[in-house]
Order: C-alpha cells, then sequence, then structure tokens
C-alpha cells in the first residue's frame, strides 16, 4: 500500500510560508512593532528624539493606510483587518510579501512535488495570500482582544486623574504614558490630536469606528454627552468601567461555556473532510463499486450540502449575542 506524501508536503509547505511572513515582520521591525513591551511604541519613539508631531503624523499614517487602499482588488480582501491589526507594513509592503511567499511556495513545490504547472501556479497564490489574510487576522484578534483588556483599567485611570482635578485632556496624556500598547498609543495619539486642536469626541468616536468596537463607542458618547449637557465625567466614567468590566467577565464566561461546544462543531465539520482523505490515501478504490451508479453523484451533493448546514448550524447555537 502506498500512501502519497504530497498532502503532507503541501502542509507544511504552508506552515513554513505563515511562519514566514512572522519572520519578516519581525526582521522589517524588530521590537518596535511588540505588543508586550512595557513601554507604548509611541513613547519609545518620543525617547529616540522623534518630535511629538512627527510621532502623531507617523501613528496616524499607519492607523489609516490600510483603508485608504481597499480600492486595490487583492489588498481588499484583508484591508479592514489590517487597519484593526494596525500592521506596519504599507499595503505595496503586503502585497510584495504576498508575491514573495507565493514564489517561495511555488519553489518548495517544484523541488518537492511532481505537480504540474498550472497546480503549482494556483496553489501558490492561494499560500501566499491565505498565508498574509491568516497571519493578519490572528493579529487584528489578539490586538483587539488587549485592547479590550486593557480598556476598563484605562477608563479608571482617568477617573482617578480627574477626581485629583486635572482636566480630561490631561487624564488621557497619563493613560498614555502609563498603560503599555496597544492601547497607550492609541490614547497618545488622540491627545495629541487634542493639542492640536481637534475635538475630543471627534476624535473617540474615530477610535471606535477604526476598531468597530462597542466600548470604545460607549466612552466616545459618554464623553459626548458631558461636553455637550455638562455634568460629573468622572461619576460617568466611573459607572462606564463597571459596565465594561462586567461585560468583559460576561464575555469570558460564554467564551468558556461555548468552548466545548465550539471545538465539537469543529470536529464535526473537519472529521468527515479527513475520514474522506484518509480513505483515498489508503484505498484509492474503495469507491469503485459504487461511483458508476446514478445516485452517486446525487449523495455526494447531499453530503457536501448536509456538511455545509452543519457548519451554519454550529456556528449560529455557539453565537451568543451578549
Amino acid at each position: 500500500m502506498n500512501i502519497s506524501a504530497e498532502p503532507i508536503i503541501y502542509g507544511l509547505i504552508f506552515v513554513a510560508v505563515l511562519l514566514l511572513v512572522e519572520g519578516i515582520y519581525l526582521l522589517a521591525f524588530g521590537k518596535s512593532i511588540s505588543l508586550n513591551a512595557k513601554m507604548n511604541r509611541r513613547l519609545e519613539m518620543l525617547e529616540k528624539g522623534a518630535g511629538r508631531e512627527q510621532v502623531l503624523e507617523q501613528l496616524r499614517k499607519e492607523m489609516g493606510q490600510h483603508m485608504k487602499s481597499r480600492s486595490i482588488p487583492i489588498y481588499a480582501l484583508l484591508a479592514q483587518k489590517a487597519q484593526k491589526a494596525n500592521i506596519a507594513f504599507t499595503p505595496g509592503q503586503l502585497i510584495t510579501v504576498m508575491m514573495v511567499l507565493a514564489v517561495v511556495a511555488f519553489l518548495g513545490m517544484t523541488f518537492a512535488t511532481d505537480a504540474g504547472l498550472a497546480i503549482r501556479v494556483v496553489v501558490s497564490l492561494v499560500m501566499g495570500i491565505g498565508a498574509v489574510y491568516i497571519w493578519v487576522d490572528q493579529k487584528a484578534k489578539k490586538r483587539l482582544g488587549m485592547i479590550e483588556e486593557q480598556l476598563p483599567d484605562a477608563v479608571e485611570l482617568m477617573v482617578r486623574s480627574l477626581r485629583v482635578g486635572h482636566p480630561f485632556s490631561s487624564a488621557l496624556q497619563i493613560v498614555a504614558k502609563e498603560v503599555p500598547d496597544p492601547l497607550g498609543s492609541e490614547m497618545g495619539v488622540i491627545s495629541d490630536e487634542a493639542a492640536y486642536g481637534r475635538d475630543v469626541s471627534e476624535a473617540l468616536k474615530s477610535m471606535a469606528e477604526r476598531m468597530d468596537m462597542q466600548d470604545l463607542r460607549f466612552l466616545a458618547v459618554a464623553v459626548t454627552i458631558q461636553q455637550q449637557s455638562g455634568g460629573n465625567l468622572a461619576e460617568i466614567l466611573h459607572g462606564l468601567a463597571k459596565v465594561i468590566r462586567a461585560r468583559f467577565k460576561l464575555f469570558r464566561r460564554v467564551k468558556a461555556i461555548t468552548a466545548e461546544a465550539k471545538w465539537s462543531g469543529m470536529f464535526l465539520s473537519v472529521f468527515p473532510i479527513g475520514a474522506l482523505v484518509m480513505i483515498n490515501l489508503v484505498d484509492p478504490n474503495y469507491y469503485d463499486d459504487v461511483r458508476g451508479t446514478q445516485y452517486f453523484i446525487p449523495a455526494a451533493f447531499v453530503v457536501a450540502g448536509f456538511l455545509i448546514a452543519n457548519v451554519f448550524v454550529m456556528r449560529a447555537l455557539v453565537n451568543i449575542k451578549v
């Protein structure tokens, strides 16, 4: 019994391409884009001698460059996710990385498999684009998750600053200095924009829409209402911090409760496909007796339909709105 090694080789090439994306990113930007540093990137740039206006311009350019390139056909697939992840690569550089990875995958398949030219070209393009898309998606999820976790502490820090008599602009500056990335640099940009004349509520709304995060929208609305109607902003933000922290705990609880169902759904979706692949690898002639019957093709479509329906049903069951 001969089992083809090509599917395994394809998988290893894709994993290598995926790791190569991270390697290129770290090689290009090093620790300057790390989300685990104690000092946020904005303060680090200021300490290295860059001017406040120069740092603001650089950070705003990085935050808005991806959505401006949505008209590029290939890049439209990941522009929004790249914006949320705040990828330091420019759109042109990301597309170049896709092409480089596609070439690497093509060379890997050329030397390791016997696939035809057309198959190698198509699969290498899918690997190059898919690896960058998966990498950007993971970066975006990680960054948004960290912002959600940092936001209650940042709002409480604003509350303490307001209660000792600081204006809201100073409270933003304190958050920008004390909170690490990613939220520290984001708040630093808002603080700098306010210093140069932009309305704080507008800056917060812009940040909330760019991140597409409901808790940030709550913060922007709270500040806007206080500006228009007056009131004790410290007490408003104190209540908001409690709401955000309670929502965050509820999200974590829901995630823990639905974790088993999510993995069950993933297993039920992947296992039939994996079983089909293994059957064809172990015994390619397994379906020869029924392949020529009139019911084989309709039955295959019915099974495919059930598999697709399973994915949507399981996702609906575990997608609990909070």
